[in-house]
């Protein structure tokens, strides 16, 4: 249960829903409820899920912008349409990152970058992102 929870704090705050699973993941860690190479391949899988339906949000971008409902601005879009326009699909290792990361991922599928690609960009960042995490838990407690 203790994995399943961090998978699904992870994939929430990687969608474009505001949530935090580094908190949740740092307190897994210091009370030591689980192996922690398991709790961060979680955390990471969870993430990138989460990364993966911004990422087909921005496939269908054309269509569901104009809903009410649709959780990014058309300023936050515009932004990251610069970053990513700038960078390139580089700019997916920073996906893990606050405010702009998880637009990144939405812009990603906009314009149609390769899903292997994609994957690869996304994982790394986040999964090194979490590992950052796991350690700094580790020296605090």
């Amino acid at each position: 249960m203790v994995y399943l929870s961090i998978l699904f704090s992870a994939f929430v705050s990687a969608t474009l829903l505001p949530a935090s699973s580094e908190l949740l993941l740092s307190g897994m860690v210091a009370k030591q409820m689980g192996s922690v190479l398991m709790l961060w391949g979680c955390a990471t899988l969870g993430n990138v899920l989460g990364s993966c339906v911004n990422y087909y949000l921005g496939t269908r971008v054309e269509v569901l912008s104009h809903y009410r409902w649709f959780p990014v601005s058309e300023s936050s879009l515009s932004k990251a349409r610069k970053h990513y326009q700038k960078f390139g699909p580089l700019s997916l290792l920073f996906a893990w990152l606050p405010i702009i990361g998880d637009p990144l991922t939405l812009v990603a599928g906009v314009f149609k970058v390769r899903l292997r690609v994609f994957l690869l960009l996304v994982t790394l960042g986040k999964g090194l992102r979490y590992a950052l995490v796991i350690a700094l838990a580790m020296k605090m407690f």
